[in-house]
């Protein structure tokens, strides 16, 4: 392969301001007939306009509407896959179906150096697009065309979403494209010179394609020094996918290996499976002005002009590439479902690790509150000590329960509080560490999530809310034994018991004293008590609505904590799970209406 070339001392580095010069080719070509009148939109049959315009408006909505927030793998791809749908769909694929007359547009693109901008003046027969040896040269897309297509470019639809400006500003122009206009270029064609697709900016790349994607044609350009490159043969390998219309012209070819040059090419686009693809050479020559001879692209001159006034021609290869992107849309629509649905079952999983922590620490404490393990340390002392001597018959008696009742009362009341506070708060510091634990063992948006601040332990009031709620549960309790706990059998000896001293030693049963290994044995039980008092049923009754609605409380309180974590997975993004069946059913649609 022939070793890369600098570009011809002849061709100077030139201001955009100072590089017009209107001058006519060596050759003139006859200019086309200017037209004044801007035309019609062409009209598609009834049949098929309405139902190809539903569709193509469907599939944009779908896209439109695909969220990806999640930082999964692939992520960005995908987010870059979305925009480059929706660019061309909306500034080429909608504009053409509903433009079918407007001019072909030829998009010239390559790698470095190649020499496209000097080829478009060259075409053009007037400096439009600035050259130079500095690299990259073409930051902003230049379009040129015949005064008569002019219009087509300025006020319609193709390329809409790009601001029409008069020349290039400072930088990568992203979001603009210059419009220039010269009689020398035939009418019904124009040319679109682009970035580098190998340029050091990475913003060239993005630019360099979505006007690609905006193409009817695609001219490569490429050098003898630079036709082997992966990024030449990456772009027409896209091309050829997308079953575009593609010329290939060789730019920059020395006469002395002119022969073997071609041969090697056309070996390389023959293993490709391009060998039938329109191909010119252009010599290594002296660039003046920004220009090339006019007899080094008297050839590719005859085949624009050719393409210009067979209408039957440049019609057939303006639907071919059409074509060609809405074949794309097959894969590319439904690639991006794929990668929501991946989003949606991360979610999920991310999900339930928050359901699970919690699940698992709400089952934490109903054990607690089962097994005896609470009647330990504090609330065991403040139980042997409201229980005197044993004698529970004498304790519960209100008029003798004056003296020492009301102290020993509230410490017990205080010490259970306590206890049943601390089982809970625990609980809920071990359920925040593990959301955390578990999301950093998912990759991408879990680890980034678990990394907020804040989310690895309980939201700073938790205790307070945490005491308010153990409280309101022994008030209701109290209520419970007061309201229900009243039977026929039992309502004449219950008048006379203290109802918050029954309570207590209702919770202290219910907490499991005299459970398992709890201290107390088994004949230690105030379920005894209990039972002759309020009977059995009763006792049961009013144990599981009190456990219930403690069950109840802790949810509440879990329901709080949960929030924070579902907050922070809904601001990474929520993918819709419906959007992946939306953008299947746009493909399918898409296909029915073609």
């Amino acid at each position: 392969m022939p070793e890369e070339e600098p570009e011809s001392p002849g061709e100077q580095t030139l201001s955009f301001r100072a590089i017009k010069d209107d001058s006519p080719p060596d050759e003139e070509p006859a200019p086309a007939e200017e037209e004044d009148s801007y035309e019609e939109e062409f009209a598609l049959p009834e049949q098929v306009s309405g139902a190809l315009t539903d569709a193509l408006s469907q599939l944009r909505e779908a896209v439109t509407g695909l969220h990806l927030g999640l930082d999964v793998p692939g992520a960005d791809e995908a987010r870059k896959s979305q925009a480059a749908v929706l660019a061309q769909l909306d500034d080429y694929v909608i504009p053409r179906v509903h433009m079918s007359t407007a001019p072909a547009l030829i998009v010239v693109a390559g790698s470095t150096g190649a020499g496209k901008s000097t080829l478009v003046n060259t075409l053009a027969a007037q400096t439009v697009s600035a050259t130079g040896v500095r690299r990259p040269t073409t930051g902003t897309p230049v379009l040129v065309c015949n005064p008569a297509d002019e219009r087509w470019f300025t006020k319609g639809t193709l390329l809409s979403g790009l601001n029409r400006i008069a020349e290039p500003g400072e930088g990568p122009g992203s979001d603009s494209i210059v419009v220039a206009s010269t009689k020398w270029l035939p009418h019904g064609v124009a040319l679109l010179d682009t970035p580098d697709i190998d340029s050091v900016v990475e913003e060239h790349h993005d630019i360099a394609h979505r006007m690609l994607d905006a193409a009817d044609l695609w001219v490569f350009v490429t050098s003898a020094a630079r036709y082997a490159d992966a990024p030449s043969w990456g772009l027409l390998k896209l091309a050829k996918e997308r079953g575009a219309r593609l010329v290939i012209i060789l730019s920059r070819v020395p006469a002395r290996s002119r022969e073997v040059v071609a041969k090697h090419f056309t070996r390389m686009l023959d293993e490709y499976g391009l060998g039938e693809v329109e191909r010119f050479i252009i010599n290594e020559t002296t660039v003046t002005n920004g220009r090339l001879p006019d007899d080094e692209v008297a050839d590719l001159r005859m085949w624009l002009s050719e393409l210009s006034v067979d209408e039957q021609r440049r019609a057939l290869a303006v639907q071919a590439t059409l074509n060609g992107v809405l074949n794309s849309f097959r894969a590319r629509v439904p690639a991006l479902a794929r990668h929501l649905e991946t989003q949606v079952a991360l979610r999920a999983d991310l999900r339930s690790d928050i359901d699970a922590a919690f699940s698992g620490a709400l089952a934490e404490i109903e054990e607690s509150t089962r097994d005896g393990s609470l009647l330990r340390g504090e609330v065991l002392a403040r139980w042997q000590d409201f229980a005197g001597s044993g004698d529970l018959m004498r304790t519960l008696q209100i008029r003798r329960a004056k003296n020492h009742g009301p102290e020993r009362l509230g410490a017990l009341r205080n010490a259970l509080r306590s206890g049943l506070e601390s089982v809970i708060s625990t609980a809920v510091h071990r359920a925040s560490e593990e959301v955390v634990t578990r999301w950093r063992q998912r990759a991408g948006a879990g680890d980034r999530l678990a990394a907020l601040p804040g989310l690895g332990r309980p939201a700073d009031d938790v205790d307070r809310r945490t005491a308010r709620m153990v409280a309101s549960w022994q008030d209701h309790v109290t209520e419970l034994v007061r309201t229900e706990g009243v039977t026929k059998r039992s309502v004449a000896r219950l008048v006379s018991f203290d109802v918050e001293s029954l309570a207590l030693i209702f919770t202290v049963g219910l907490l499991g004293y005299g459970t398992g290994d709890a201290p107390g044995g088994n004949g230690a039980l105030p379920q005894r008590l209990l039972r002759g008092l309020l009977g059995a049923e009763s006792l049961r009754s009013i144990s599981a609505k009190a456990r219930s609605d403690l069950r109840a409380r802790v949810g509440l309180l879990f329901d709080d904590e949960t929030l924070r974590y579902v907050d922070a997975l809904d601001g990474a993004g929520i993918p819709d799970e419906a959007a992946a069946t939306r953008l299947y059913q746009a493909t399918y649609n898409l296909e029915v209406a073609r």
